[in-house]
């Protein structure tokens, strides 16, 4: 695959702006707190997205043109007259009467819709990071993406505990579990695994067509969801999807491939991280994490990506 036919997709938000807050507390009534659908981590800048950059400089300097999705906000050190950074607004991408909207998954329906984008692009939470050199292949191969699972099966014998799952398997497994149910009714076909939480590569016109046709209903009833809500259907059944179909490579991965790291289980994450060497990893927040937790993340990123990238002022 020509490597400069690639581009990446970051979402990105300034969960401290006041601006954005009084917005927020508008639309939904509720301030950020410590639940699962309305965490403050959800909405958090701990700097991610800076030394996310340094690593696509640094690995992936191949990359085309690089989106980053956000609600009238523009991180200050963004160097955006670099030519491979475009700021893409919610309304620029997603219909008036879904607006505002601060649920991460239905911004992600839109993606399709970026202005230039192109036909396989990557995309990435602001927390994700490549650690590695990697080619174009790691993402596709050929025309189609590598979609990555872990072998953590959402229920053997789905079909008899799938009401009991509901929420005793959290808000992001529900999600995704009901996604490759629909899959599974639709097309035959089960995937038992998780997604491993990390940079994945899709393909615009099959993810258009899961969102416009396939997941069509279950998109039109999440657009009213402006916060993350249980019922939402998660982009992740768009590659159950394109497994379905043939469009897409299953491929089941470890730690030493794509690792996630939740920030209130480790103390020392750069142990963790040497003791896997993984080519991809994650540093994940969630409704556990605590300032405490926070303060240790920029240190740590700044060990790891030292070196400021041209994507900065």
């Amino acid at each position: 695959m020509d490597n400069k036919e690639i581009d990446l997709v970051y979402l990105w938000v300034d969960g401290s702006d006041p601006q954005w807050l009084r917005k927020k507390q508008l639309f939904t009534g509720a301030p950020n707190d410590n639940s699962e659908m309305n965490s403050v981590a959800r909405y958090a800048d701990n700097d991610e997205l800076k030394y996310s950059l340094r690593s696509v400089e640094k690995y992936v300097p191949w990359i085309r043109k690089i989106f980053i999705v956000t609600d009238s906000q523009v991180p200050p050190w963004l160097n955006t007259e670099h030519p491979k950074i475009k700021i893409i607004d919610h309304k620029d991408i997603i219909p008036a009467e879904v607006l505002p909207v601060f649920n991460s998954s239905v911004i992600e329906y839109y993606l399709y819709k970026i202005p230039g984008l192109m036909e396989h692009f990557l995309f990435s939470n602001d927390d994700m990071f490549f650690n590695a050199s990697l080619s174009p292949d790691f993402f596709f191969l050929g025309d189609y993406p590598i979609v990555r699972l872990k072998r953590k099966p959402l229920g053997k014998w789905h079909y008899r505990i799938k009401d009991w799952l509901g929420k005793h398997q959290g808000q992001y497994r529900n999600m995704v579990h009901h996604g490759a149910l629909t899959v599974e009714k639709i097309f035959g076909r089960y995937y038992p695994g998780v997604p491993h939480h990390n940079i994945d590569g899709y393909r615009k016109w099959d993810y258009q067509k899961a969102v416009e046709e396939i997941f069509s209903d279950q998109v039109r009833k999440s657009q009213t969801s402006r916060v993350r809500t249980y019922g939402d259907v998660h982009r992740s059944a768009f590659s159950y999807y394109a497994l379905a179909i043939g469009h897409a490579h299953l491929r089941y991965v470890g730690r030493r491939e794509s690792m996630r790291i939740l920030i209130y289980r480790y103390d020392d994450f750069m142990k963790y991280l040497k003791k896997y060497r993984p080519k991809l990893f994650c540093l994940n927040d969630d409704e556990h994490g605590t300032a405490e937790h926070r303060e240790k993340i920029v240190p740590f990123l700044e060990k790891m990506f030292p070196d400021k990238s041209a994507f900065e002022k």
